[in-house]
C-alpha cells in the first residue's frame, strides 16, 4: 500500500489533483449563488420568517440525520464515482427547479424539497473530495492546500452574494440558477479522466451495512465520553449553533423588514462577513493564535457573539454598523474554529479521527433544527433584532464559560492515546 500511495503523491501530483481541485471550486461557486438567489426568492415572496426558517431546516436536516451514515459509506466507496454522482444529482435537481421556475410552475414546497435533495448531495461531495485529498497531495503540502482551501471559501463568500444579486438584475431567475448546472459539468468534467487513488480496504472494510456504521458511531462517542473536556466542548458549540444558525435564516428579514433595504445592501452584509473571514484566517495563520488553543478559540467565541449582538442593537439607521457587525462575526469565525479543528487533529488519534470528528459534527448539526423551530415563534412574539441581540449575548456567555471549565481549559494540554487490539480501538488514558 505504501507503494501505491507514493506513487500516487508523486512529483507529479499538481498535475492530477489541479484540475479536479479547481473544478470543484466552480461547484461551489454555483451552489452558493444559488442558494443566495434562492433566499432572496424567498425572502421577496413570502417575507416569513417560518418560510425562512424551513427552508434552512431543509438544509441542515440532511447533516443531521445522514451525515454519519454518509462518512462510512464514502469511507468504503469508490470516491471518484461518488464525486460524480453526488455532483451530478445536485445539477438534476437544480435543473428541475429551473424548468418549474422557467415554466412559472414553482411552489414553495418544491423549493423545500429540491433543497433537501441538494443537501443530500453535499454531505457525500464533501467527504469524498476531503479524503481523496489526503491521497492526492504530499504530506508536506497538505497544509497548505488546507489555508488555499480556507481562503478560497471565505473569497467565495464575498463574491457570490453581489455576483449573485448583479445576475439577477440582468438575467431570469431560472437562468440565474441555472448556472449552478454549468458549474457542476465544469465539476464532474475531469473526474472522467483522472483516476483519483483510492485507500486499499480490507473486505471486512468494504462491507456496507447499517450494523457496521452504528459501530463506527459507537466507538467516535466512547472516545468523546472517556475525554470529558472535548465532550463539554461539543455541547458548548452545539448550543452555539442553537442560537446562531437561525440568524442567517433571519439575515434577510432583518434587512428587509427592519433595516428597510434591499438585496444589495443583504449581498454587502454577506461579503463583509466573507471579507472579515479571509482577514481573519490570514492573521490566524500569520500569528498562530495564543499558546493556549482553546483560549484562542473562547475569545473567538466571545467575538462572534458580540459581533452578531451588534447587528441585534444597531438603530434601523445606522446599518454600517451592521456591516461592521457581519465583519466582525467573519473575523472571530477562524479564531474560534481553527484551534478547535487544530486541537482534534493534534489530540484525536488518526485511525479514529473521521468517527469522532463525524459524531462532533451531528451533534452540532443535532442542534441546528431546534433553533430553527425555537427562533420562528420567538421573532413572531418579540422582534427580529430579538433574536439577534440575545443569541449574540448567549454566545459571548458561553464564550466565557470556557474559561471557568477546568476540563476545558486544560484540553490542550492533555493527553490521550489510543491502543489498536484486534483491529479495535481501545482508549486508554
Amino acid at each position: 500500500m505504501e507503494n501505491e500511495v507514493k506513487q500516487a503523491v508523486s512529483n507529479q501530483w499538481m498535475k492530477k489533483f489541479l484540475p479536479i481541485w479547481s473544478a470543484q471550486l466552480f461547484s461551489l461557486l454555483g451552489s452558493s449563488l444559488v442558494q443566495f438567489a434562492l433566499v432572496w426568492y424567498l425572502t421577496q415572496k413570502t417575507g416569513s420568517a417560518v418560510i425562512l426558517t424551513t427552508a434552512t431546516l431543509m438544509s441542515v436536516l440532511p447533516e443531521v440525520v445522514l451525515a454519519p451514515f454518509a462518512g462510512a459509506l464514502v469511507d468504503r466507496w469508490n470516491r471518484r464515482i461518488v464525486m460524480i454522482l453526488s455532483d451530478g444529482a445536485t445539477a438534476f435537481f437544480t435543473l428541475i427547479l429551473a424548468v418549474l421556475f422557467a415554466l412559472n410552475q414553482v411552489q414553495v414546497w418544491e423549493i423545500f424539497v429540491v433543497l433537501f435533495l441538494r443537501s443530500i448531495g453535499g454531505i457525500f461531495q464533501w467527504p469524498a473530495m476531503s479524503s481523496s485529498t489526503s491521497l492526492m497531495v504530499p504530506e508536506e503540502h497538505l497544509s497548505r492546500v488546507a489555508g488555499i482551501n480556507q481562503a478560497i471559501r471565505g473569497s467565495l463568500n464575498i463574491v457570490a452574494p453581489p455576483l449573485g444579486a448583479l445576475l439577477m438584475t440582468l438575467l431570469a431567475f431560472y437562468q440565474v440558477i441555472s448556472i449552478d448546472i454549468i458549474t457542476a459539468v465544469i465539476a464532474i468534467t475531469p473526474l472522467f479522466f483522472i483516476m483519483v487513488p483510492q485507500p486499499e480496504r480490507s473486505s471486512e472494510a468494504s462491507k456496507v451495512n447499517l450494523k457496521v456504521v452504528l459501530k463506527d458511531m459507537e466507538e467516535g462517542f466512547n472516545f468523546m465520553k472517556s475525554w470529558p473536556g472535548l465532550l463539554i466542548l461539543a455541547g458548548v458549540a452545539a448550543f452555539i449553533n442553537l442560537v446562531l444558525v437561525p440568524t442567517d435564516s433571519l439575515m434577510p428579514l432583518l434587512v428587509t423588514q427592519y433595516f428597510k433595504k434591499g438585496v444589495w445592501e443583504l449581498s454587502l452584509l454577506d461579503s463583509m462577513m466573507g471579507i472579515g473571514i479571509v482577514v481573519g484566517g490570514v492573521l490566524l495563520g500569520i500569528w498562530g493564535g495564543f499558546k493556549n488553543k482553546v483560549v484562542t478559540s473562547m475569545f473567538g467565541v466571545m467575538g462572534i457573539g458580540l459581533g452578531i449582538m451588534l447587528v441585534g442593537v444597531v438603530p434601523a439607521g445606522l446599518f454600517p454598523l451592521a456591516v461592521a457587525g457581519t465583519a466582525l462575526f467573519g473575523f472571530m469565525m477562524p479564531m474560534a474554529n481553527g484551534p478547535m479543528q487544530a486541537l482534534m487533529q493534534s489530540k484525536v488519534p488518526p485511525e479514529i479521527q473521521g468517527r469522532v470528528m463525524s459524531f462532533v459534527s451531528s451533534i452540532c448539526a443535532a442542534m441546528m433544527p431546534v433553533g430553527l423551530l425555537i427562533s420562528a415563534p420567538v421573532v413572531k412574539a418579540t422582534s427580529l433584532q430579538t433574536w439577534f441581540w440575545v443569541s449574540g449575548a448567549v454566545t459571548i456567555l458561553l464564550g466565557l464559560s470556557g474559561f471557568f471549565i477546568p476540563q476545558v481549559l486544560e484540553l490542550d494540554r492533555a493527553k490521550m492515546k489510543v491502543e489498536v487490539v484486534e483491529e479495535e480501538p481501545v482508549l486508554a488514558g
